[in-house]
């Protein structure tokens, strides 16, 4: 089915249910030469020493390595890349745009122009494709909301998904801090990001309950820009686009998607609609609705064993997450500590689908698992076999047929 409009204007996604989803990607381990660590058992990993450009970017293999790159950050949801100092602002965006073409995004798909954080020009970025994360930027641009009473509530109702209100939303984001809010001894404290993992939320559900919400759908919204741009006139104003994708267009800033989604690059299903963004469940009512989202974003929250948290200790440390199975919330702890300042380039993907024959992380895993203990078994059992008996063996597969009495018979000599 092809995609249509709501009467509201919002873009609807009707081909929610995908059975023939393209082929997700293997991990090949042409990055495990390189350190690293896991930060969690569940989402995040570490790659110390790693310099992009050098040992990627401009490697003989770049394509075979981004790939593995881009399926390593599907699984992990995040990776975490310290001190990147000569990755420019196009490196950046050369980066992310490459991360999904090797993965099979759509030919159509390339960078995100966001709505309002796109002119960069005040803060000498002048590049629509990067977006600047400020804390300055934040103060003017959503000042309403800034100067609450209660500052801390809105702050804790940060976890979201990159740009969810578009109709073909982001696969992957990258930022990169260049100014870190800093302690009296200028050491950088504060300003922490956290993720979560949509695939482990969608795990954490009973199989009745995963299969009730399989068959949602969702409304998504970017309202809080529009009010920034109504409320600011003279500072916010929305670009209507494209933004991305020829989709991605007018100022509604408005589509509806499955809640469950699958990540086409693992074959895994993550809980989707979490965050600001998802504003009404379509099949239930509104106290349904409402009830529905505020439990998954508040097991989000509350679930800290599917987080994780990263510490930004220079300038130029890079974080790399997949925005359809994993969300993220900055930490607004540092207004006495100085600006935090940082560019992100934003891929866009395919449009949000949700494929009944795709598997939970947990299913997915626990099958790798048995097919590497089958195959060591079998290895196992290959070196068994005496070499004597291997000889005799490839002699008879060898040796000549004769007919005996009518029958075939093997000389083995």
């Amino acid at each position: 089915m092809a995609p249509g409009i709501l009467s509201d204007g919002i873009a609807t996604n009707d081909a929610r249910v995908n059975e023939h989803a393209p082929q997700p990607f293997k991990p090949t381990g042409v990055l495990d030469k390189f350190e690293y660590e896991d930060s969690t058992p569940i989402i995040g990993r570490e790659f110390p020493k790693l310099n992009i450009v050098d040992d990627l970017l401009n490697a003989s293999n770049a394509d075979e390595l981004l790939r593995e790159l881009a399926v390593t950050i599907s699984r992990r949801g995040v990776v975490f890349f310290r001190a990147q100092d000569n990755l420019t602002n196009d490196l950046q965006k050369q980066l992310v745009h490459r991360l999904g073409q090797l993965t099979g995004k759509p030919s159509t798909s390339t960078l995100h122009i966001h709505p309002v954080l796109n002119n960069t020009n005040e803060f000498g970025v002048q590049d629509a494709e990067i977006s600047t994360i400020s804390s300055e930027a934040r103060k003017q641009i959503f000042a309403t909301a800034y100067q609450a009473e209660n500052k801390r509530k809105y702050d804790a109702a940060q976890w979201h998904s990159d740009i969810q209100f578009e109709p073909a939303p982001a696969d992957y984001t990258s930022l990169r801090l260049t100014t870190l809010p800093r302690d009296d001894r200028g050491v950088p404290v504060g300003g922490d990001t956290l993720w979560a993992s949509g695939y482990e939320l969608y795990d954490r559900f009973s199989a009745p309950y995963r299969r009730f919400l399989e068959g949602l759908s969702a409304r998504f919204t970017g309202d809080g820009f529009i009010r920034a741009a109504e409320q600011n006139p003279e500072k916010v104003k929305i670009h209507e686009g494209p933004r991305g994708s020829d989709g991605n267009v007018g100022r509604a800033l408005a589509a509806v998607h499955p809640v469950v989604r699958t990540n086409p690059v693992t074959g895994w299903k993550s809980v989707f609609a979490v965050g600001p963004f998802p504003k009404r469940v379509v099949e239930l009512n509104v106290d349904e609705s409402e009830e529905l989202l505020g439990r998954l974003v508040a097991l989000v929250a509350g679930c800290h064993d599917l987080q994780v948290r990263f510490r930004w200790r220079n300038e130029n440390d890079l974080a790399i997450w997949d925005n359809r199975s994993a969300f993220h919330s900055a930490t607004f702890d540092y207004d006495a500590l100085g600006e935090r300042f940082g560019n992100r380039a934003v891929g866009i993907g395919e449009k949000p689908f949700y494929d009944p024959n795709s598997k939970s992380r947990t299913e997915a895993l626990a099958q790798e698992i048995e097919e590497k203990q089958k195959q060591k078994q079998t290895q196992a059992e290959v070196k068994k076999v005496p070499r004597s008996q291997e000889k005799v063996q490839e002699a008879v597969e060898k040796a000549p047929e004769v007919r005996v009495e009518g029958r075939a018979v093997e000389e083995v000599v």
